[in-house]
């Protein structure tokens, strides 16, 4: 796998964390120059649709979601709980735990996940992003939120299909109806 760069092709900065890091107050982490130099880099703040330093990429991993998708691929609670405390470890910014309204027991764990990884604090400080995924029905939203509402940082994700195909024989509805369903579900979820 190929390492992010930042869009800024001046600094060249390879924005995830080194496995050296040590414990530095004020969310300090280790991060590494794409030519291989370590510096002492701050993580910005986190504040939801916002990054305050333009040269951070802020990464969001759906291994516990979209990894299920592959054939054969199934994870049990306990397993999916430790592969999100090792991406916490890794300095992942946003975790995507799972689609709680699938089963109960993906509900379940990620459950655990928003409240065990969701209110650790890692070495440089920082907590996760504990986040789920709900189709834009409210009990599915509903259902997404209780999942992940015990994290210090809850999210849900909403997904509706937007291809033409599926708008017009799924959905049955034209883009701007589409447009208007999801902003008015936005508004009922927490």
């Amino acid at each position: 796998m190929q390492p992010m760069h930042s869009l800024n092709a001046r600094l060249r900065l390879l924005v995830v964390p080194t496995s050296r890091s040590t414990y530095t107050p004020s969310h300090v982490a280790r991060f590494q120059l794409a030519a291989g130099i370590e510096t002492d880099r701050r993580r910005p703040d986190y504040a939801p649709d916002r990054i305050s330093d333009p040269n951070y990429v802020r990464v969001l991993d759906t291994t516990l979601r979209d990894g299920e998708q592959s054939p054969g691929a199934t994870l049990t609670a306990r397993e999916k709980l430790e592969i999100a405390r090792q991406l916490s470890k890794l300095g992942v910014d946003v975790i995507e735990a799972g689609f709680p309204v699938s089963s109960p027991a993906d509900f379940e764990a990620v459950k655990q996940i928003a409240i065990e990884v969701g209110n650790e604090v890692q070495e440089d400080g920082y907590v996760p992003v504990i986040c789920g995924m709900g189709r834009t029905v409210f009990r599915d939203l509903e259902r997404t939120w209780e999942a992940v509402r015990h994290a210090q940082r809850p999210r849900v994700h909403m997904v509706l299909a937007t291809s033409e195909i599926h708008m017009k024989h799924k959905l049955h509805m034209t883009r701007d109806q589409v447009k208007t369903w999801g902003l008015s579900r936005r508004d009922g979820v927490g």
